[in-house]
């Protein structure tokens, strides 16, 4: 067992990851409830010697902060859209398609705070850069780090996120009352 697996033992979390390592792909990671997420996050996949880059909101990227989190694989996300540049999914698209080897951790919600209005980007980003979602899921009520699912998204957006929201009703986020999948 290496440190980041001690390191959540200690702490009473179990990880259960057993979807394939693929070479490029999303990780989808619900509920997002709180900044303990990224850790344990981190943490669960470098405990199976996996590693994945994320998003996070450009105003986390402060000096020297900033200089961790893109040395960890940190894309910053805007909080608008400046100018006529390419959109975030533009940009990774072409990072998937630039890539060896890359996998990116995307939080649906897009925010800690309660949400029924997931984000799509994520089921674009996969279509066009045709690359598996991985289901990642941190519950806080079994104390566990679950990629398990692998999903294959459709032209069909509104359905493909029904089915994504199904998949993580059971789960608690550690602020349950800010996880909805409604």
């Amino acid at each position: 067992m290496n440190l980041s697996g001690m390191i959540l033992r200690m702490f009473g979390w179990s990880t259960e990851i057993t979807a394939p390592d693929f070479q490029k792909c999303i990780i989808c990671v619900a509920p997002h409830t709180s900044n303990w997420d990224f850790i344990l996050g981190k943490l669960a996949y470098a405990s199976v010697g996996r590693k994945a880059g994320f998003l996070m909101k450009e105003s986390w990227f402060f000096f020297p902060l900033g200089l961790l989190f893109r040395a960890i694989g940190g894309v910053p996300v805007p909080r608008k859209k400046k100018g006529s540049g390419p959109s975030l999914v533009d940009t990774l698209v072409e990072r998937f398609r630039h890539a060896d080897h890359l996998a990116i951790a995307i939080t649906p919600e897009g925010t800690r705070s309660r949400t029924s209005k997931w984000r799509t980007g994520f089921l674009q980003i996969s279509l066009q850069a045709q690359v598996p979602i991985l289901l990642g899921v941190i519950d806080y009520a079994q104390k566990r780090v679950l990629v398990r699912e692998v999903f294959n998204p459709t032209p069909d957006i509104e359905a493909d996120m029904r089915a994504i929201k199904d998949y993580y009703k059971p789960f608690v986020g550690r602020h349950p009352e800010k996880f909805t999948t409604d």
